[in-house]
């Protein structure tokens, strides 16, 4: 009698084998060959009966069979899977709204998205890139943190990808990235719309694209304007919190200081508004200040709330999906490179200049 109890116990502790298509066809009194067609939408060219499609169907959830999908996407010669391969998205603010575009768009065409994050380990790429080919990955989605240029793998080539965030000197690639140049324009634009004229530019010391498209951005706006666009008033330094107290400073501190900042990012502007607060000034009373990428842990808690512009993260996810399916597909182009715009978000940062009779207390 114990014994009997111990086998049961084992028996109990077993791991329960997965339901199967002859589980579905012993249920519903039907062949695994009708199963087969019922699940493969083929049941109704065969001559089957609806009330046969129906009673499988409720056998299917019944038992809880799930197909496997791996093996129908060999029989169709498709994985309805993508790779999605970042540096270091995945541990910055950026990740949520990049993914999430990427993902709906894929969920839209019923696929899924495979996602690794690399830590920017060329290893773990490589490793990754070849795991995700080795589970028939359709094509690839190649994006990093912050919009540069890239050295690509060489399996890209072979396969249709999309670069999100960043560009190739290869043209044949197609890429989606921010049009940094018309957001440095908004900002500045908005600043030159609010009376300033003698406008300060905190620079990075990076070498990367978006860097030198801000400022150029910057210049054609002040230009656009009819105003002077002076170097002196360019300050730069590393594109943290630090760097932009230190380039702030510098401005600040000349014999006449700029009445408005744009900043390469919202983590110099908040740097900016520490050295504004350091010399008793108000912002914006005494000092409008504008930043760049909407960086929400920054812009939403400075004070006031700081103007900024949006990157486009989520737009350009779903962008890079869309366009990578339809090279899949055989209906979209590669060799693109497309740019998003990034749209102004106005906050409470910017106000008239100080010596404006507007801006005056009328105490």
């Amino acid at each position: 009698m114990k014994d009997n109890m111990k086998d049961n116990m084992k028996d109990s502790t077993k791991p329960r084998r997965p339901p199967n298509a002859r589980d579905v066809a012993g249920l519903a009194e039907v062949s695994v060959s009708t199963v087969s067609l019922v699940l493969n939408g083929k049941a109704a060219l065969r001559g089957i009966p609806e009330a046969t499609i129906q009673r499988v169907m409720e056998a299917v959830e019944r038992v809880g069979y799930r197909p496997n999908a791996m093996a129908a996407g060999l029989r169709r010669q498709t994985s309805d899977t993508i790779g999605f391969i970042s540096d270091l998205i995945a541990t910055t603010p950026h990740a949520g709204p990049m993914i999430q575009g990427a993902q709906d768009a894929a969920w839209e065409a019923e696929k899924i998205l495979i996602i690794v994050n690399t830590g920017d380990d060329r290893s773990v790429q490589d490793r990754a890139i070849e795991m995700m080919l080795q589970r028939q990955v359709e094509g690839f989605v190649y994006a990093t943190m912050y919009h540069r240029f890239v050295e690509l793998p060489a399996v890209l080539r072979e396969i249709p990808s999309v670069l999100l965030d960043c560009r190739s000197e290869d043209t044949t690639f197609t890429s989606v990235t921010p049009d940094e140049q018309s957001g440095a324009v908004a900002a500045t634009e908005h600043l030159l719309s609010a009376g300033h004229r003698r406008i300060g530019y905190l620079q990075t010391n990076a070498r990367i694209p978006a860097a030198m498209e801000r400022l150029e951005g910057f210049k054609m706006a002040l230009q656009s304007r009819g105003v002077d666009f002076d170097p002196h008033l360019v300050a730069t330094g590393i594109d943290e919190f630090s760097g932009g107290f230190e380039a702030a400073s510098s401005l600040l501190d000349l014999p006449t200081p700029p009445s408005a900042l744009v900043c390469f990012n919202d983590r110099m502007a908040a740097g900016a508004f520490r050295a504004a607060h350091r010399r008793g000034m108000v912002i914006p009373r005494d000092l409008s200040v504008a930043g760049f990428d909407n960086e929400e842990l920054v812009s939403l808690f400075t004070d006031p709330a700081l103007t900024t512009v949006q990157l486009p993260h989520y737009e350009m996810g779903y962008w890079a999906v869309t366009n990578l399916l339809g090279q899949i597909a055989g209906t979209g182009a590669a060799g693109i490179r497309h740019r998003i715009a990034c749209p102004l978000v106005a906050r409470d940062s910017v106000g008239p200049p100080k010596d404006d009779p507007s801006s005056r207390d009328e105490n």
